[in-house]
């Protein structure tokens, strides 16, 4: 009986610890960037030159990962991993918030190598060289990246390193009670493009709080949108222009419906209605970009691209908060699959 009690004190100990609220006692709250090369991290990383994977490009780091917190702001307890190119005022902005934010340095040079289409009958191709980019596991017959070079793993190392050497950003946090992994249930995965699309494909794998897709998800001949996910579908968030040519040629309506967003209200121009957008989680803009498509494909974010007002204002602040921290429980009422989007893509558009 003693044991058992012991067992339950301990138990209930370990359960407080765990959802105890993060709190920072930084004695000189400040916002904290940093930087370093996974190489540098984890002596495991290896080179992947064969999908244009290494450490090095043109006598430059090709590999530096990046990480910023702001201990002036009470956190929420998230974390983003960022899936693409570090993208400083994002960073911002996301700090701003209460969140942390790193960005991991991962294989997607191999797009290029096999292309936008995938063999027939495999309509799952890509998702698969995706998904092994994400965990490390041997998920594609075309692709060997072993697990020290996946996202997930690379995230972490990143992390644990961060809790040593930033210890005011309380980055252990974000470390698992064994220290063998991330607390994924305080991850929000996100990326741009092609970030946005594996943010999807790793979501679907791998609970975590959230995903928020910039100008994505891709992959527009494949079906493993549709798989049944470990992250349940409210948690998905997605914001493009429709002058981009994956949203003008039905890409990203067309995941966005695989994926089920529909179930959580309209697509919803933000542009017209105000923040919280109808708690949808599949938002558009047409603000003016000089109908340029490819400043309109990275205008949904902070940045040069981006739309701002006469008196130079980011126009997307709303946007942008809500994409990050609205309640994932706060859904708008399902609507019926949008008729407009053509799910085959095989096939050419009606006149």
């Amino acid at each position: 009986m003693k044991q058992i009690l012991v067992l339950l004190v301990i138990f209930s100990a370990a359960v407080r610890a765990a959802d105890e609220p993060l709190v920072f006692s930084d004695p000189a709250p400040k916002i904290y960037q940093l930087s370093a090369r996974a190489s540098k991290i984890d002596s495991r990383t290896k080179e992947h030159p064969e999908i244009d994977f290494v450490f090095e490009k043109k006598g430059k780091p090709a590999d530096a990962e990046h990480a910023s917190v702001d201990t002036r702001v009470p956190p929420r307890g998230k974390l983003v991993v960022w899936l693409m190119g570090h993208n400083g005022p994002l960073f911002e902005h996301i700090n701003s918030y209460g969140i942390h934010a790193i960005q991991v340095h991962y294989a997607n040079g191999w797009f290029g190598k096999f292309g936008k289409e995938p063999p027939p009958p495999d309509d799952k191709f890509i998702g698969k060289i995706r998904l092994e980019a994400a965990t490390g596991d041997d998920a594609s017959d075309v692709v060997s990246i072993p697990k020290p070079d996946s996202i997930m793993e690379r995230a972490f190392q990143f992390v644990k390193y961060l809790a040593t050497e930033n210890p005011q950003g309380k980055w252990n946090y974000f470390l698992s009670d064994d220290k063998e992994g991330l607390r994924w249930d305080r991850v929000i995965i996100s990326g741009a493009s092609h970030g946005a699309t594996t943010s999807a494909r790793l979501a679907i794998h791998q609970r975590v709080d959230r995903v928020v897709m910039f100008c994505g998800p891709r992959d527009q001949y494949e079906t493993w949108q549709g798989l049944p996910s470990a992250t349940p579908s409210n948690r998905f968030f997605g914001f493009s222009h429709t002058l981009d040519g994956g949203w003008s040629g039905d890409h990203y309506c067309r995941s966005w419906q695989l994926l089920g967003l529909n179930q959580y209200g309209a697509i919803t121009d933000v542009d017209i209605t105000p923040s919280p957008f109808g708690n949808s989680r599949r938002l558009i803009t047409s603000g003016d970009v000089k109908n340029d498509a490819d400043r309109a494909h990275n205008s949904v974010l902070p940045g040069g691209a981006a739309i701002k007002d006469l008196k130079g204002k980011f126009m997307h602040e709303d946007v942008w908060r809500y994409l990050f921290t609205h309640p994932v429980e706060e859904v708008g009422k399902p609507v019926a699959p949008d008729p407009d989007c053509r799910m085959n893509l095989h096939k050419p558009p009606k006149n």
